[in-house]
This record gives structure tokens, sequence and C-alpha cells, in this order.
């Protein structure tokens, strides 16, 4: 009877195991999907927190200012009293291009005019205006060119310094053409209406450089 008993609550074990087995397993995966999903609210949990840097191992980048606050640094440059002296020149050479660009127009429109005979005069004095003119180009782009290499090191205003230096070589050349073809001026039209065209070419090319150096600086 004994025997029979035990042999009885053995055969019940499993029974009772596995059939408190499904809510045994549904608590469990229900507690573990708490786990999983839930962070943890201990502070003291190592595993959540972030590792320390020791900061002595963090890299430093240097601090770069702004580029719009970065002053400009103009280099100082020191000029002769003859450097100013040679400008003086230079700009009293401006003041009478222009006039005598006006009048060796108004002479060399009279000598190609078909409406009416030009005077003796009028020949000797266009070229007496035209020598004049070659004079004065030459002193003012010696002087010119001499101004620039002194300002060789100076970095105010230099797009208009070699804008101004450029018009002024092209007008040079320009007039130096003009010069060469003045003789087929007096032998056909179409030699004089080249030299009108290439006078003034060469007389819009200086007006430009002048005027250009006039209005940004002043006279």
């Amino acid at each position: 009877m004994v025997f029979a008993s035990i042999v009885v609550a053995v055969l019940l074990l499993p029974s009772r195991s596995a059939a408190s087995s499904p809510f045994d397993s549904v608590r469990r995966s229900e507690s573990t999907g708490s786990e999983a999903t839930s962070a943890p609210t201990d502070s003291a949990a190592s595993w959540y927190r972030p590792a320390a840097i020791d900061p002595r191992l963090a890299m430093s980048w240097p601090s770069l200012p702004n580029a719009d606050t970065v002053p400009r640094r103009r280099r100082a440059v020191a000029y002769s009293d003859w450097y100013y002296r040679r400008l003086q020149v230079h700009r009293w050479g401006s003041y009478v291009e222009l006039p005598l660009f006006a009048a060796e127009y108004w002479l060399g429109n009279k000598l190609i005019s078909h409406s009416e005979t030009p005077g003796s005069w009028v020949k000797s004095t266009h070229v007496s205006v035209a020598a004049a003119l070659g004079g004065l180009f030459a002193l003012n782009t010696a002087t010119g060119v001499w101004k620039l290499y002194d300002s060789r090191h100076d970095t105010d205003q230099r797009a208009l310094v070699w804008s101004h230096s450029t018009l002024m070589l092209a007008a040079d050349a320009g007039f130096a053409v003009t010069g060469l073809i003045a003789g087929d001026a007096d032998r056909t039209s179409a030699g004089a209406n080249r030299h009108r065209n290439a006078a003034l070419t060469s007389i819009g090319l200086a007006s430009a450089g002048t005027l250009l150096m006039w209005v940004k600086r002043g006279l």
C-alpha cells in the first residue's frame, strides 16, 4: 500500500509541473520583455553610464577667429620728397592733357574737312599740338612708371593703380601708331580716316585712364 502511494505521487509530479509551465513561461517572458525594454532607473547601474574620458587625452582644437573680424594689415611704405614732386608734375600733366586733346581733335577735323579749305596755319598748328602731346605723354609716362616702381610694395588701391597704368600705356602705344600713319592722311581719304580713328582710340583710352584716377583719388 505504501509502495502504491509512492508510485502515484511520482506519476503526479510531471503533470503538475507541466500544467503550471505555460503560466510560468508567460510570466517569465513578460518579466524578461519588461526588463529588456525598460531603461534602468537605478543611477548606480554602471553599464548604463557612458564611459568617462580623461580630459587630458581629449584632442584640443585651436580656435580660429572669424575671417570678417580679422583686420587687414597694411604695410607702411615711406616715400621720399622727390616721389611727391614727381607726383605733382604727373598731376599737372593730366590737367593739360584734355585741353590739348580737344584742340588736336578740332584741328584734325578742319584738315580733313571737305566743306572748306583749311588755312596754312591749321596744319602747322596741328603738328605743333601733336608734338606737345608727344612730349607730355613722354613726361607723364616716365613719371608714372617711376611712381609705379616706387609704390610696388604699397597694397593700397592696387586695382585702381594698375587699371590706370594699363590704360595710359595702351594710349601711348596708340599715339605711336597714330604718328606712324600720319603721312597717309595727306595722300588718301582712307589714310586720313585711319589716322583719325587711331587718334580717337588713343584719346579715348587716355581720357578714360585720367578720369578714372580723378574720380577715385580726386584732382
